[in-house]
């Protein structure tokens, strides 16, 4: 987009901006505002009119119903129709049945339920229900659809014109499922990288997310102007989280982003500008807070300017129980945001009934106007017959519904493979090392090599991106599949080796490595150094042994790798390529014939820093110092100035704090996974938010974030515990403690054990039961380690706690630490 923007006037990292700014003037006059006046889209009379016969004709109840959204975990068809409801959302690691290997007919079954529950109402008027689901890389709570990298390696691509193709699959692979609304794309301006969502954003500055939120949006919804706009094979589409929450003080998730008002419009409001100009249906409230105010309540931002001065008339869906967190607000009653500008809450807990209700008496009794309770229903009405759901009958029924062949599809997967290989970013190649010649004898190193569940990042099958394995992502490829296809071609060689051993000395090793999946909240970080003796020492060990080394770097955020740098021979940014792994091959391997098979194009969207305190580091700022610059990427026969201080941070690679041990702190640490096993005797691993085995179940729950907190359920015998595919030698830990809170609702016959492996001297001794523990309040938990075993050599499971019969427990940041800690007396 080219509106000439504030920052290009006092710097684009406004620290020349007048301090004399108001953070916000609402009654300013439109000449003195900084947000310019949009274009109103032309309404279509003959569909309004049809809105206003609706909304006539419907009930207060069904009004409500209409801006109330569950979750499918906690949400049936039978709710859909007794509840008027008009929305359901599946959250990520959600599926129907809670099933993660669900198959398509399973989406479709689901989807046409709600449907059917919705035509079913007991009223003179019937409103189809919307699905809405995270597709923000992809279908990515499908298993085999096509992964796509995460945004910030889609802005090293500098490519509009791939985004909209990558909206156009995404749309196309989620109609095949039934689903007709995408919470994508996000269009936060990352400002400092601890933000654990910076994978998120596709750049530090707002001119290229202007730009990709264009073709996003008309990717996955058509051009507003053809006959295919959000017609067969297109989806809705949502700009999110409006707005500034890439800004946030310290890169803190949820935070409080601090600016003036010309400053807020200049950064962080130019995404939303093409989004809207590109005709997006619905914009979700952001988390965040903009000077001290959150944006779930803010009149001024959602209504005053989003829906009047910039004439939005789509409809403002709130973020994962955002509502709660408004002052004066819980997560049952919050008439605050509706009258602020909010027109459908978010309620993913199973308390979405008594929001209903509350709401329902708001309405009734004046505390929610009749005309915001119809404004806010018009809106979602306008954007269900723009979508043409009244008309297309059921899911299933869609002319792209139930096609297995769009799921993954080879032409499908090539868009995603050209994305990989035009965001590979290189950032070092000494003696023109890369490309590797296609008859190589090529090592894959590292944990990254041969592993989708690390390269296809956050946001992947599960809310956090944790516990996939290779088998979950069916016709995927790794960046070793990639390498050894392209070097078998031309008579190489390639091998795996995690650890880097070897018999035959290789040509080139090529270590894989860097950053586990993450999303929110887990992902924020103190500083932006990555740290690992591990993959340090393996990539010196090739040094060492003369062996040319090329490092290909997993992340989702710039970090501080100087050590890396120099241990390497040659550098590349891979970011978190998705499930075409392949494509990394594409530039890192010549052609059998010796010439270039696809160049190096990727160029940094965000600036790359020289040590771990280093952020906010932001092209613009008086004192920009980048180890990389933004811009910064090396092609085919150029190698990077020697004027980057390549030297060692002591800070940067000094060990993290080994004194604690995280089992679970809102996500399972690696190496454990979490596993319930029930009457059956069957272990099974916990891939979603909820998992239901025979006498037991898990739920994910909210305790001070999303999903932090583990609730488990036990209506027979069974066990819940966290366990190593390989014993874990914790001998250090001995002495110490296990630590935990927690949560006592139903006590039943509790009883907690470690699990250690057959030839250890681990006792596995178990402790009691808990049914003295007050039932209404957290409490923290110590338990001696000396009182759960005696040699911690060979520890297969870190936590496993039992029962023989009913019982309900909730758990929180489970950990072991450091200490003398002997176990007292029974």
């Amino acid at each position: 987009m080219k509106t000439p923007l504030v920052a290009l006037l006092c710097g684009i990292a406004l620290s020349g901006c007048s301090a004399d700014n108001d953070q916000r003037n609402p009654a300013s006059s439109a000449a003195d505002s900084p947000w310019p006046t949009l274009e109103r889209p032309v309404q279509d009379a003959a569909l309004e009119q049809q809105i206003d016969g609706l909304l006539a004709a419907m009930t207060p109840e069904q009004k409500v119903g209409q801006i109330i959204q569950p979750e499918i975990r906690h949400v049936t068809p039978d709710d859909v129709r007794d509840y008027f409801l008009g929305s359901v959302l599946n959250g990520g690691g959600s599926f129907p049945q809670q099933n993660k290997y669900a198959s398509l007919n399973d989406w479709l079954s689901l989807a046409d339920g709600f449907y059917e529950g919705s035509m079913a109402v007991d009223a003179e008027v019937k409103i189809p229900a919307l699905w809405g689901t995270d597709a923000v890389h992809g279908h990515n709570n499908v298993i085999g659809a096509t992964l796509f990298p995460h945004n910030i390696a889609l802005g090293a691509t500098h490519n509009p014109a791939l985004m909209r193709d990558i909206g156009a699959v995404t749309a196309r692979e989620m109609a095949a499922t039934g689903i007709t609304w995408s919470f994508a794309p996000t269009l936060a301006v990352a400002r400092d990288d601890r933000w654990g969502r910076t994978y998120e954003s596709y750049s530090e500055t707002p001119e290229l997310v202007a730009q990709y939120a264009t073709a996003m949006v008309e990717g996955l919804q058509g051009e507003q102007t053809s006959d295919a706009f959000l017609g067969d094979g297109k989806v809705i589409s949502t700009a999110k989280h409006f707005i500034a929450d890439g800004g946030t003080a310290g890169g803190i998730d949820r935070g409080d982003t601090q600016l003036t008002e010309a400053e807020l419009v200049a950064l962080h409001a130019p995404g939303y500008f093409s989004a809207i100009k590109a005709g997006v249906q619905v914009i979700m409230a952001s988390f965040s807070s903009w000077n001290g105010e959150k944006l779930h309540g803010h009149k001024y931002l959602l209504t005053d300017v989003l829906k009047e001065k910039l004439g939005f008339d789509g409809f403002v869906v709130g973020d994962w129980a955002g509502h709660a967190f408004v002052p004066g607000c819980t997560d049952t009653h919050c008439p605050a945001a509706i009258n602020a500008g909010l027109d459908m809450f978010m309620a993913p807990d199973g308390n979405w009934r008594e929001l209903y209700a509350n709401t329902l008496a708001d309405v009734q009794e004046g505390r929610i106007s009749q005309a915001r309770i119809d404004d806010a229903v018009r809106r979602i009405l306008r954007v269900k017959l723009r979508a043409g759901l009244f008309d297309k009958g059921k899911p299933s029924s869609y002319p792209l519904a139930a096609k297995s062949e769009l799921i993954g599809a080879a032409e499908h997967r090539a868009v995603a493979r050209r994305a990989v290989r035009e965001s590979v970013v290189l950032l070092k190649n000494q003696q023109q090392l890369l490309p590797l010649a296609a008859n190589s004898r090529v090592l894959v190193a590292g944990d990254g090599g041969h592993n989708l569940g690390k390269q296809t990042g956050g946001w992947t099958i599960s809310w956090q991106g944790t516990g996939n394995m290779n088998e979950d992502f069916p016709g995927a490829t790794t960046v070793f599949d990639g390498i050894a296809q392209a070097v078998q071609v031309g008579g190489g060689q390639a091998t795996y080796s995690e650890d880097g051993n070897y018999t035959e000395t290789p040509d080139v090793a090529v270590v894989v490595f860097g950053e586990n999946p993450y999303a929110e909240m887990q992902g924020d970080v103190q500083d932006i150094a990555y740290r690992s003796a591990k993959d340090l020492a393996l990539l010196q060990k090739f040094r060492d042994a003369k062996i040319p080394v090329v490092a290909l770097f997993i992340t989702g955020r710039p970090l501080a790798v100087n050590p890396f740098l120099n241990a390497s021979d040659a550098f590349a940014v891979i970011w978190q390529p998705g499930t075409e792994g392949a494509g990394v091959a594409d530039v890192l391997i010549k052609k059998a014939d010796g010439s270039i098979n696809f160049p190096f194009t990727g160029k940094l969207s965000f600036s790359w820093p020289t040590h771990g305190q280093q952020t906010p580091l932001n092209a613009g700022d008086k004192a920009y110092a980048p180890l990389f610059a933004q811009g910064f990427g090396l092609t085919n026969g150029e190698s990077a100035p020697h004027k980057y201080p390549l030297a060692v941070n002591p800070a940067d690679v000094a060990v993290a704090d080994t004194r604690i041990k995280s089992i679970f702190q809102r996500r399972t640490f690696s190496p454990w996974t979490l596993q319930l096993t029930g009457t059956d005797a069957s272990p099974t691993d916990v891939n979603g938010a909820s998992l239901k085995v025979p006498g037991m179940q898990l739920q994910m729950r909210d305790r001070f974030m999303q999903e932090d907190t583990l609730q488990l359920n036990w209506n027979q015998a069974g066990r819940a515990g966290f366990y190593a595919k390989t014993p874990q030698n914790l001998q250090g830990f001995a002495g110490g403690t296990l630590i935990f809170d927690l949560q006592v609702a139903q006590a039943g016959d509790l009883s907690l054990q470690l699990q250690c492996h057959e030839q250890s001297q681990c006792s596995a001794r178990k402790l009691g039961d808990f049914a003295r523990l007050d039932r209404t309040q957290w409490q923290q938990v110590r338990v001696p380690l000396k009182c759960l075993g005696d040699d911690l050599g060979q520890v297969n499971g870190a936590f496993e706690i039992i029962s023989e019969n009913a019982a309900e427990i909730r758990l929180y940041n489970i950990h072991w630490e450091k200490g003398e800690h002997g176990c007292p007396a029974p």
